[in-house]
């Protein structure tokens, strides 16, 4: 062992030891382990599974996304209603001046009788080649797009809930290894403390083992936080809006990681919801840009009207009843380049959705690559924290002997105890972080929905 880290330790103790804080960290009771927000509550028992069903059902984020895809199927009915007639009622009455004439406001000076009339009029487009044809498919391919929008937000919602919920297991298993660390640790600083009574070992031997008690309950007083923060998180995932206390159910294992990401990577860019939704919309701004350049083309619309005119002036008298139709063509001459910028303006936007499209897949494969790599480093981490563990333990009840036996210092005990504890931290961490970054690779896949 080097010099200058045992020098340091020494001092450290000293200084502690000075201050009298040693001594008070044997009798600090350990905090509980519940917070105070949460006495009272009732404790319910949850499943992965169970997780899940919550968080589809309840999480408002999918809501929205669900109101998100019913606007745009309305959108896409009010473009099919060009196709069917547009009917309308009218009732007019008019009380005008003997022979008197409309003179300004308008190109004509026709006569205003004296009236009381009510008839309908219905219009019906005819053609307007092809631009209401490729406004209804923009919109039905938004509205596609909005659909699978609504399986992105299952997705991510279904991630932040399995992210969560192994979070919250593998606080608690951290919060049981601090728990036993501090009893650990306390039970050697009582039998150091009852050799240094009986002068069998030193005050500095005490400090010690009092130090590593404090670092001890710190660590459980961290890990409490944690839980309780990790609870919170699960809470806001299953879309509740206050703290739930769960007792949540161990996961198998998932096996290990597939071989090829290669395959991986094929899937992804099959199956992401995201890419699906991102294709349809650059489908639907495609065609809304050939309906912008239509509107260059002549509509025409034919039009009929009838009615009754049960009062009126003697004029008017022998045609109680009226009816005509006829057909408008409009062919647009020039409105100020409108009609060219509307079309620029939806090209550019397609533009831009073809592009984002090339971004989100380049993005997907980084994501899946990174993904997989992640997923196999965490598997192979599962062996070497076992091993890792084993061996940490090993060592710790060497040094627990050889330290009874006078055959070593508090210094080689404290610092095998030490390792023990990083070592079941990494161990414990291990198992869940791997069923995390499992689920993240579901999750780059497009399969967790």
């Amino acid at each position: 062992m080097k010099l200058h880290p045992v020098i340091a330790v020494i001092a450290l103790v000293g200084l502690v030891a000075s201050s009298g804080f040693a001594q008070t960290a044997i009798s600090a009771p350990a905090a509980p382990v519940v917070a105070s927000s949460a006495v009272g509550q009732g404790v319910q028992d949850l499943t992965l599974r169970d997780a899940e069903k919550i968080a589809l059902l309840n999480h408002p984020q999918i809501q929205a996304a669900t109101f998100e895809a019913e606007v745009a199927t309305a959108q896409t009915q009010a473009a099919r209603s060009a196709y069917y007639p547009q009917a309308y009622g009218s009732l007019t009455g008019a009380v005008a001046e003997h022979n008197s004439r409309i003179a300004a406001g308008a190109l004509n000076n026709p006569i205003v009788f004296d009236r009381f009339a009510n008839g309908v009029t219905v219009g019906q487009l005819i053609t307007d080649f092809g631009r209401t044809h490729e406004l209804v498919k923009s919109s039905s391919l938004h509205a596609k797009s909005e659909q699978e929008n609504i399986t992105t937000t299952r997705s991510d919602v279904l991630l932040q809930v399995a992210e969560t919920y192994f979070g919250v297991l593998k606080s608690q298993a951290l919060l049981r290894v601090a728990e036993e660390t501090v009893t650990a640790r306390q039970t050697v600083a009582d039998q150091v403390g009852a050799m240094a009574n009986q002068k069998l070992k030193s005050g500095l031997d005490v400090s010690f083992a009092n130090v590593d008690l404090a670092q001890a309950k710190l660590l459980l007083i961290q890990t409490q936080n944690d839980l309780q923060a990790s609870l919170a998180q699960l809470s806001v995932a299953l879309g509740y809006g206050d703290l739930h206390i769960f007792r949540l159910a161990e996961e198998p294992l998932p096996a290990a990681p597939p071989v090829d990401v290669t395959q991986l990577i094929q899937e992804a860019l099959r199956d992401r919801p995201e890419l699906i939704s991102q294709r349809l919309q650059v489908n639907a701004d495609q065609s809304f840009a050939t309906a912008e350049r239509d509107l260059w083309l002549p509509t025409i619309s034919a039009i009929g009207v009838a009615g009754f005119v049960p009062v009126s002036q003697a004029e008017l008298s022998p045609a109680p009843r009226y009816a005509a139709a006829g057909f408008n063509v409009n062919i647009p001459l020039f409105n100020g380049h409108l009609f060219g910028a509307l079309r620029s303006e939806a090209t550019g936007q397609a533009n831009a959705q073809e592009r984002y499209l090339q971004d989100l897949q380049n993005r997907i494969i980084r994501d899946v690559r990174t993904a997989w790599l992640n997923a196999n480093s965490s598997f192979q981490r599962l062996a070497v924290t076992e091993q890792l563990l084993a061996e940490a333990t090993q060592a710790r009840d060497l040094a627990q002997e050889r330290y009874k036996l006078g055959l070593s210092s508090i210094v080689e005990l404290s610092l095998a105890q030490l390792n023990l504890t990083q070592a079941e931290i990494t161990e414990t961490g291990a198992k869940y972080d791997y069923q995390a970054q499992t689920s993240v690779l579901t999750y780059e896949l497009g399969h967790l929905r």
